[in-house]
């Protein structure tokens, strides 16, 4: 380990020379004239937020900060206060990919191109927010990868929230373990079918030989089908292993033992298992890290960003994002505003007509980090904040042209954030030992809330053992005439939404017989139960 943190040292040491500096620039050269797009060269300075993004008088209370002090370059990084921390996962990380035979070592044929590659630096944070590790990662360059030669199809599921919070509830519910496991260089294990090229890492170049590159043997992190191939490989093997697969959620798995069952749900690297035995549970996960390098984290309290908090004895289990929630009020320096009890007050209502009018309200509004701050609100409400789904599914139809009520109105959304950070969702057990599950669903709609083009909004979310597992609002696609037809749409959706459910639900061996959906319009209802229509419904046939 000493010797290759000399060897970082040394040659980046040889960086400095004049030879490295055109070779970089050469590298540099090269990635413009393929991608057509402007280099921007990092530097070493201190980055600071930039006046444009605080226009005085407006929303310099509400401005970007940027916090990430992780380093950009291995310059950055052995040079930095953390170097050892730093030089330590690199070599870590160099030892994984030598393990794995990630590569040869061999020259580039004729007319043929090597990709880039590039050290990702990050600490990993714990649920107290202190820091955890030290991670390096080296990733290829991806996007200079020649479609047709090197990639081909390169799309990869991963599991849906609302299958991990399906899970959650019925571990609470019926009383089981809940297991979570990590997969250590996760697309290494996939295989490549394409050959690949890439620069050899920087900090690690065979000695006299830097004009050689890497024949890429694994799928690394970067390759466009990477994501692809590991899923194949896991996919395969967990099949094999007599599990059977979700029609639902093609990454949930189910196996049954005897009397004894246990379900894996995958997210890319993250993993649940799920079962009413322990032993059946440890002997998967044997089976799984005979197979992969894998970490074994124990019971499950934290992931994708989601706190986990059981409490076994009262039989409730509680998931929230405290944690997340509190880190974009600092970045958007929202964690000193006044709270709010709702997210978007009765008798708002937004509009394209508040979108600027004049070329000095456009620049002033192009400054906004609005996409940013909404995207980073879709996140929170998709995983654990259904209670922010409506507000955040209005702000979202103004990305491309916003005014300041738009953006005035985002900013109540994180005060509201800001009163409610403890907010999650609540999942509590039940009394009886079969697999039986009842879903309650609740479905409203908002007619004509939208006034740029006069249509509804429809929201459904539904219940599963006191908790919210899946939820919705979208603006509907069609111009509802009356709050009956708006509901009646609406209505239709959930329905689609708990067919799925039961999908899901079959395809894991538990039982679902009728969903119910409550609706507060009698005239909805009506026409759902019967297939009774008079002059105002008569032109709704699909």
């Amino acid at each position: 380990m000493k010797d290759e943190l000399e060897k970082i040292e040394l040659e980046l040491d040889d960086a400095k020379s004049k030879s490295y500096e055109e070779e970089e620039a050469e590298e540099v050269a090269v990635e413009e004239e393929e991608t057509h797009t402007l280099v921007l060269m990092r530097s070493v300075r201190d980055r600071r937020q930039p006046e444009r993004y605080s226009p005085p008088g407006f929303h310099s209370n509400f401005s970007l900060s940027i916090t990430d002090d992780d380093p950009i370059t291995v310059r950055e990084a052995v040079n930095s206060e953390d170097s050892k921390l730093w030089k330590k996962p690199m070599v870590e990380e160099m030892d994984s990919l030598d393990k794995n035979e990630s590569w040869d070592i061999v020259e580039l044929l004729a007319r043929r191109k090597s990709v880039g590659r590039k050290w990702l630096f990050k600490k990993k944070f714990n649920v107290e927010g202190k820091v955890e590790k030290y991670k390096a990662r080296l990733v290829e360059k991806g996007y200079s990868q020649v479609e047709g030669i090197e990639f081909g199809e390169i799309f990869s599921p991963v599991a849906k929230l609302t299958s991990i919070r399906f899970l959650l509830s019925i571990v609470v519910a019926f009383d089981l373990e809940v297991e979570q496991m990590d997969v250590k260089t996760t697309f290494l294990h996939g295989d490549l079918e394409e050959e690949i090229y890439m620069k050899q890492p920087e900090g690690f170049v065979v000695k006299g030989n830097k004009e050689l590159v890497c024949k890429i043997n694994k799928s690394l992190c970067g390759v466009k089908q990477s994501p692809r191939m590991w899923y194949q490989k896991f996919d395969t093997y967990i099949l094999r292993l007599g599990f059977v697969i979700s029609r639902a959620d093609h990454c949930v798995y189910s196996k049954q033992v005897g009397n004894h069952f246990i379900y894996v749900v995958l997210y890319v690297d993250d993993m649940l298992l799920v079962g009413n035995n322990m032993d059946v549970i440890k002997e998967v996960k044997s089976q799984l890290s005979s197979k992969f390098d894998m970490k074994d984290l124990g019971a499950a309290n934290f992931i994708l960003g989601m706190d986990i908090k059981r409490d076994r004895a009262n039989r409730k289990l509680w998931l929230n994002q405290r944690k997340y929630v509190e880190t974009i009020l600092q970045r958007f320096n929202i964690h000193g505003s006044k709270p709010v009890k709702v997210p978007i007050p009765i008798g708002v209502n937004l509009s394209a007509d508040q979108c600027p009018k004049i070329q000095e309200e456009e620049e002033d509004m192009s400054h906004v980090p609005y996409a940013s701050a909404v995207g980073s609100l879709m996140y929170a409400m998709v995983c654990t904040r259904p209670d922010i789904a409506h507000a955040v599914g209005f702000l979202s139809r103004y990305m491309s042209k916003l005014g300041k009520e738009h953006w005035t109105t985002v900013k109540r959304v994180f005060r509201y954030l800001h009163g409610t950070t403890s907010y999650g969702l609540c999942y509590q057990g039940r009394s009886g030992l079969d697999r039986v599950v009842d879903i309650h669903g609740f479905v409203d709609a908002d007619w004509v809330g939208d006034l740029d083009h006069i249509r509804s909004t429809s929201g459904y979310v539904f219940n599963l053992f006191g908790g919210a597992i899946s939820w919705m609002s979208k603006i509907q696609a069609l111009v509802a005439l009356s709050t009956t037809e708006a509901e009646y749409m609406v209505a239709t959706h959930a329905s689609q939404g708990s067919i799925w459910l039961q999908r899901l639900c079959s395809g894991i061996g538990l039982v679902q017989q009728v969903v119910r959906l409550d609706c507060e319009i009698q005239s909805a209802i009506f026409m759902a139960k019967n297939p009774a229509y008079d002059s105002k419904t008569n032109h709704i046939d699909v």
